[in-house]
């Protein structure tokens, strides 16, 4: 089995890391990990990185993410979704219109509370295990940023929409910093990620799908490569000759590149990242190029090998 990225559907009741250890046992390997959690109740696209691919996985999380949500106006959980216990009710007196400009008005930077329910840290402990204690502590705003909302469907009081965002950003406070800023309360009521960087439904396979692909062993078939993950940077081709130095993971001078997208011997830009590959289109890693000594090298960033 070559090492990847497998688009993985998760269906709701499995949480992520369930998923990781089920491929886990389903596959025989033991490097394996998924790039961003999603809630329990939450379904879509969970890519999981295997093998050497695993390293990849920081860069993966970094990527932007849509999702469609429904929402329900008039009451707030202590969950912010509907897992959890109505903690307050409001009427719901707002009109179409005044739902669209609230709703858009969250398009850009902006800066979100994590909610108690969710695994972040503080002074070592998860904050839902604080929550589940009756605990609630202040938490510091994160920047985020909402690229785009759209697809608004308003049904008073259920809403759904489509939204682009940065990572790390909490969908179901997103939907309770609606219900605020329109004076009547709101929880999340479904979620599903359409999209995770370059994966998205399309291919996206529910862990019993995975089952026929070994039986049938052409389990490679569905693993993507790792270089996928960094297609925006350009190619670097290196020549026979620097061999040696490409899998020493040295730094690689100009001298030993062999063409650049495909031109023969490009300059290379400061600080620009690119994807390396040996003579024989072996994917190697990413690397930076760097001034050193006023003459641009490539440094290694994250090797594959």
């Amino acid at each position: 089995m070559k090492d990847g990225i497998i688009n993985i559907y998760k269906q709701k009741g499995y949480t992520s890391f369930d998923v990781v250890a089920i491929l886990r046992k389903k596959l025989k390997i033991k490097k394996i990990g998924h790039t961003g959690t999603l809630d329990p109740e939450a379904e879509g696209v969970l890519p999981v990185c295997i093998g050497k691919a695993t390293k990849a996985v920081d860069f993966m999380i970094d990527k932007d993410k849509v999702y469609y949500a429904k929402m329900i106006l008039g009451q707030e959980t202590d969950t912010q979704d509907s897992t959890g216990t109505v903690i307050d009710t409001k009427e719901v007196i707002v009109s179409e219109e005044e739902i669209i400009a609230a709703i858009n008005s969250f398009e850009g930077e902006y800066k979100q509370i994590p909610p108690m329910y969710s695994a972040l840290k503080v002074n070592g402990k998860k904050l839902y295990q604080l929550a589940r204690e009756g605990k609630t502590i202040e938490r510091k705003p994160r920047d985020i940023v909402i690229h785009r909302i759209w697809d608004i469907s308003i049904n008073v009081p259920e809403i759904s929409f489509r939204v682009k965002c940065s990572k790390g950003t909490y969908i179901r406070t997103l939907c309770h910093d609606i219900g605020n800023q329109l004076g009547c309360k709101a929880h999340m009521t479904a979620l599903t990620r359409e999209a995770s960087g370059d994966y998205n439904l399309s291919n996206a396979k529910k862990l019993e799908e995975i089952d026929a692909y070994l039986e049938n062993d052409n389990i490679d078939n569905l693993i993507e490569p790792i270089d996928k993950v960094f297609s925006k940077h350009k190619k670097i081709i290196i020549s026979e000759a620097g061999q040696k130095k490409l899998y020493n993971g040295n730094k690689l001078t100009s001298e030993i590149i062999e063409s650049i997208d495909n031109n023969e011997r490009n300059d290379m830009n400061i600080l620009e990242y690119y994807r390396v590959y040996d003579f024989k289109d072996n994917f190697i890693g990413l690397y930076r190029a760097v001034d050193l000594d006023e003459k641009l090298i490539l440094k290694p960033i994250t090797l594959f090998l």
